[in-house]
């Protein structure tokens, strides 16, 4: 989700803004009104440029949640390019980021987003190289929205080597957005 177009409503804390938990009742429940629950929620991790804001705005109905909006209307991302920093800096917002994703599967909401560190996801999507390599130069030049560039590939690439380790932990892998919720989809039926 594009920083520079968020509603005003998120009112994003300052990176050094000491945090605090509190009740995420009301966020939730906007959250609800505007996406569809299910008996069983999921997250689907891919790095940035893999093509999650694209499927979430293509869905025919309002299943999957963008996960800028989810951390952001909880004010677990702060007011930053916080993909930027330090290691240690990405690695606290990425936890931070999985207590949310954690209360929304809770829920019974579906969640895609690229910040994880300890929430084993249900499916992860790591496109091609030369497809991703595309996709980013692609939004980069025409509907940039925050995130990965060609500049800043090598940051992309170790980003899909920490996400592939989710493999060798049983979690499916798959090469599109559409495939992995399709998998997922088809999971819950038979449940």
């Amino acid at each position: 989700m594009a920083r520079k177009s968020l509603p005003k409503r998120f009112d994003l804390l300052k990176p050094d803004t000491p945090l605090i938990f509190a009740d995420g009742t009301e966020v939730y429940k906007e959250l609800k009104g505007k996406y569809i629950t299910h008996k069983i929620g999921y997250f689907i991790l891919a790095p940035s440029g893999a093509g999650k804001t694209h499927f979430v705005i293509n869905q025919k109905e309002p299943h999957w949640i963008d996960g800028d909006e989810v951390w952001m209307s909880a004010k677990a991302h702060p007011d930053s390019q916080w993909w930027l920093e330090s290691l240690d800096v990405i690695n606290e917002i990425d936890q931070r980021s999985d207590i949310i994703t954690m209360e929304a599967k809770k829920l019974g909401l579906w969640v895609t987003g690229a910040s994880n560190f300890w929430l084993k996801p249900d499916a992860i999507v790591l496109p091609d190289w030369r497809t991703h390599k595309n996709w980013i130069a692609f939004r980069e030049k025409h509907n940039y929205d925050g995130g990965a560039t060609t500049e800043k590939l090598k940051q992309v690439v170790s980003h899909r080597d920490w996400i592939a380790k989710w493999k060798k932990q049983g979690v499916p892998s798959f090469k599109s957005m559409e495939e992995a919720t399709e998998f997922l989809e088809k999971k819950l039926i038979k449940n």
